[in-house]
């Protein structure tokens, strides 16, 4: 597994720049792929950003107090998988954290951003009803995003953000089994038209139940975080 970055432009803010550079390409990986999690190379990361080993080191440094990765001594450092224990319940404060965001952006947020819901979702879903399926992985992982920036509340994106790397894994990984993107993008049609609409007992019920079906599907049917 091999982490990709790219290297910094501007010099301003240079530890918190590598520090997000890390975070999103952390991020942006199948974490659960392959016999062993994905390893870290400090030396690797600070060629390709283009910078010294001392911000990387402490960019990782952060990482490992955010619970992302782990220090394997003699081995290096890791990205942290969950079990398929943690994992449920990271689905379930994500459940809670959404549906309220939802709750709220049916109150707060603008007819132009909610419209930018349907925009998302729009070219995806073909006149037979079929979602191609890697362009809406990843247009899934942010319509969800969407929802939660929609509630304009800081404290609920943070919350959200220290969930969001796990969530992404599983969600990239479960949109792939049976036909959980048709099923999905019926769902997500569903909670736009609750939030355009401002129904917001609705919207509320429709995110939390849609984040629920996904903890039935990973306990009934994910093996490879046993």
């Amino acid at each position: 597994m091999k982490l990709s970055v790219a290297p910094l432009r501007a010099p301003i803010s240079l530890k918190d720049q590598v520090f997000r550079s890390l975070r999103e390409a952390v991020a942006a990986m199948d974490i659960y792929s392959g016999e062993e999690p994905p390893r870290l190379d400090e030396r690797k990361l600070a060629e390709s950003l283009g910078v010294s080993r001392t911000p990387v080191r402490e960019a990782i440094s952060r990482l490992e107090q955010a619970g992302l990765v782990k220090h394997v001594p003699r081995r290096g450092t890791f990205v942290v998988r969950k079990t398929k224990k943690e994992i449920l319940e990271i689905i379930y404060a994500w459940a809670s954290l959404e549906s309220m965001a939802a709750r709220l952006a049916t109150t707060r947020a603008s007819d132009r951003e909610i419209a930018g819901l349907r925009e998302m979702l729009g070219p995806l879903a073909g006149a037979d009803g079929e979602a191609p399926i890697d362009e809406y992985s990843r247009t899934n992982i942010s319509f969800h995003q969407a929802i939660v920036s929609l509630a304009h509340s800081d404290l609920l994106t943070d919350l959200a953000d220290s969930l969001f790397i796990h969530m992404r894994a599983i969600r990239s990984r479960a949109i792939h089994d049976d036909d959980r993107a048709q099923r999905s993008v019926i769902d997500h049609a569903r909670i736009i038209r609750a939030i355009e609409e401002r129904q917001t007992e609705t919207a509320e019920t429709l995110v939390r139940e849609h984040a629920l079906r996904l903890a039935e599907h990973v306990e009934r049917n994910v093996s490879y975080l046993d």
